[in-house]
């Protein structure tokens, strides 16, 4: 039964750069004062005041309600969540400002989404509040940004398709990232910095980082997938040469906790891999180089509170112009368990920048889904496949610019079947 609750989404955060993005998203898509019963929030109401003037006509913009709270105040918490039947919440690092925010709607019943890609607070969160939410009902789901959603669902929609034409899961899938324009956002950068600064004091981290199943849930079976690519490889399905992909850290975990929730519909030995594609063995090998060299670069605290002056801070972010001008593509090459003449491969993209443009339509969409679709799921933590699978597939597709097309499973990057 739906919750009664005076709104059905509250945009939390909305006067950063994301959650305004978020916020004009559902005022271009759903207007205000209409059948969508939706508010922002966020500590400061000049600045909130400010994001409904800009996103709202004038006549449009009193019907758009602002609340106030604070993450530093539970109490002030507690009573925005009870007024709401979703919070899409936008403020990073989670880490550090997301904790009491998901306390409060495991312990209302509300359920949550956002856009963490925070693997070691998502591990300590996970089987903190687990209990509280599925007592409560509320449905927790994080990474609902381009981590992870692209990944999540698209190796979603290539099973059920692997299923629906052939009987069988692919026990193995190769997930590609292929062309992409569009800045990593300045939340992301965020939540990498604090993540390295909270290994750095805490060794415990880098294990919870470095297991491949770290987002599991408690006593399921780990499966064979190991460490994340770190070195350029020849992929002989794509005819390319590939590189690490920076958010497989995240998206891999997210993918293998799916098919853990699910039940294993793809199997005990399911195995998921991502990367990006390139054009030259040069080419991978230099992003390969790069990438370890960051990494290890990133590891001093001095490099980065320097990284920190320099790359894009929360809450900035590429014009309305860049963000148009952006685009990805994520290719998914699904491995047929006896006959590889039945792998089938699904390219799924955006129309927009991924870290900001893409991510604010799948966030909102998101919300979206957990408020109004018809729950397929109890309370508890639950990834975006395992918690609305279709039907986030199918908004997604309609509604957020995303379009999800099986192409030739043979060498190279394929074309439309």
């Amino acid at each position: 039964m739906a919750k009664q609750r005076e709104f059905d989404v509250v945009v939390w955060g909305a006067s950063g750069f994301t959650g305004h993005l978020v916020a004009d998203y559902l005022a271009q898509t759903h207007g205000a004062g209409g059948d969508l019963r939706w508010a922002i929030a966020g500590r400061n109401r000049e600045k909130l005041e400010q994001v409904r003037d800009e996103i709202l006509p004038g006549g449009k913009r009193k019907a758009l309600p602002i609340l106030i709270a604070d993450s530093g105040d539970p109490a002030s918490l507690a009573a925005l969540v009870a007024r709401t039947r979703v919070i899409c919440s936008t403020v990073g690092p989670y880490a550090r400002y997301g904790t009491a925010l998901v306390a409060a709607c495991t312990e209302a019943g509300t359920d949550y989404c956002d856009l963490t890609g925070e693997v070691q607070w998502m591990a300590r969160v996970i089987p903190t509040y687990q209990g509280a939410a599925e007592a409560s009902g509320a449905r927790i789901v994080h990474t609902c940004g381009y981590d992870s959603i692209p990944f999540d669902i698209g190796n979603w929609h290539l099973q059920q398709a692997m299923l629906e034409r052939h009987g069988v899961a692919a026990r193995r899938v190769k997930t590609r990232v292929g062309r992409t324009r569009g800045g990593a956002s300045g939340g992301t950068i965020a939540s990498m910095l604090n993540m390295l600064e909270e290994m750095q004091h805490d060794p415990s981290i880098r294990a919870v980082m470095e297991n491949p199943y770290a987002l599991n849930p408690p006593g399921t079976p780990a499966g064979p997938d190991g460490p994340d690519q770190a070195d350029a490889r020849f992929d002989p399905d794509f005819g390319q040469w590939t590189s690490p992909f920076l958010m497989a850290a995240v998206n891999t975990r997210v993918v293998r906790r799916s098919n853990a929730l699910l039940g294993f519909p793809w199997g005990r030995d399911f195995q998921y891999d991502e990367a990006v594609l390139n054009r030259s063995r040069a080419a991978a090998t230099l992003a390969a180089v790069g990438a370890g060299a960051g990494m290890l670069a990133l590891g001093s605290g001095t490099a980065r509170k320097l990284a920190g002056k320099l790359m894009p801070a929360p809450g900035d972010g590429p014009s309305r112009r860049q963000r148009e001008n952006g685009y990805w593509e994520v290719f998914f090459h699904g491995i047929h368990p006896t006959d590889r003449s039945r792998d089938l491969r699904l390219k799924v993209c955006g129309d927009m920048d991924p870290g900001y443009g893409s991510t604010a339509k799948m966030l909102g969409e998101a919300a979206l889904c957990l408020a109004l679709d018809t729950p397929a799921t109890g309370g508890g933590f639950w990834t975006p496949a395992a918690a609305m699978g279709s039907q986030l597939q199918q908004r997604l597709a309609a509604n957020a610019g995303l379009d999800f097309d099986f192409v030739d499973a043979g060498a190279g990057i394929g074309k439309k079947t």
